[in-house]
Formats: structure tokens, C-alpha cells, sequence
């Protein structure tokens, strides 16, 4: 389990564009670092636009967004160009950064268990220590909480 104060797991993922993304590349700026279940999908559209629509005041906090969720680059493309998402989208199409972030493990959804991703945010120092977890998102007002945790 990753807590407040620890250095944030390193990763590499590919981006919408098949590119390679580290996150350490981002050191000097804060990340938010967000886990969502599948592109074009009612929750998860809600908490990405949250978060474009909070995107101009995140970069004026000296952050960057990253989404992750297991859906491959094409999916991502698309999702980005339908709702105008101004920041990165990884595809962690094994799981193995959801799970070392525990983003990934049991569900419970309408009294049905499944295993699949856990919605949840970091938000990440410029140094790469983990300032905030976000165990619960609200996807409507995601952008304004995590513009809260920023400052």
C-alpha cells in the first residue's frame, strides 16, 4: 500500500501516440496521476472532463495530468479528440502500474464482485513524493478537489 511521504513507484507507459512516458520525467512539476476504468464510458467521462475543465488552473499550479487507464492508444485517441482533453492518456493494458499504485483488485458493483481497475488519484510533488491519495472520487467535482490537494 502506497502512502503520504513516499516516493511515488517510477513507470514507463506508452501515450495515445504509441510514445514512451516516464514519470520521473516530470520531476520539477506535480502530477496528478489518475486511474479510471475504460475510455467513452459515463463515470469515467465525467471525472475526465472534471479535470479538463479545471485543466488551465492546474497548470498555472505548476502540474501536469496524467490519465491510466487499460485501454489501448486508438481508444484514448478517440476519447481525447470527443471530449477536447487537453492532457495525456497511458494505456496500462497488463495492469502492472494499476497494481502497484493498487489501483487495480476487487470491485463491487450492484452486489457483483469482479476484479478490474479501482478509480483513484495521486497527486504527486515536484520532487515525486505522494502528496494525496484519492481512495474515493467524486467524478463530477474531481478537477476542483484535485486543485485543492494542489495547493
Amino acid at each position: 500500500m502506497l502512502e503520504i511521504g513516499q516516493m511515488a513507484p517510477d513507470f514507463i507507459l506508452k501515450n495515445e501516440k504509441g510514445e514512451d512516458v516516464r514519470l520521473s520525467q516530470f520531476r520539477g512539476k506535480k502530477v496528478v496521476l489518475y486511474f479510471y476504468p475504460k475510455d467513452n464510458t459515463p463515470g469515467c467521462t465525467k471525472e475526465a472532463c472534471s479535470l479538463r475543465d479545471s485543466h488551465n488552473e492546474i497548470i498555472e499550479s505548476n502540474a501536469i495530468v496524467l490519465g491510466v487507464s487499460p485501454d489501448e492508444g486508438e481508444k484514448h485517441s478517440v476519447f481525447i479528440s470527443k471530449f477536447a482533453l487537453p492532457f495525456t492518456l497511458l494505456c496500462d493494458t497488463e495492469h502492472k502500474v494499476m497494481e502497484l499504485y493498487d489501483a487495480w483488485g476487487e470491485k463491487n458493483m450492484y452486489g457483483k464482485k469482479s476484479i478490474g481497475v479501482l478509480r483513484k488519484t495521486y497527486v504527486i510533488d515536484e520532487k515525486g513524493a505522494i502528496k494525496k491519495i484519492f481512495k474515493k472520487v467524486n467524478v463530477l467535482n474531481h478537477g476542483k478537489e484535485v486543485l485543492e490537494a494542489l495547493k
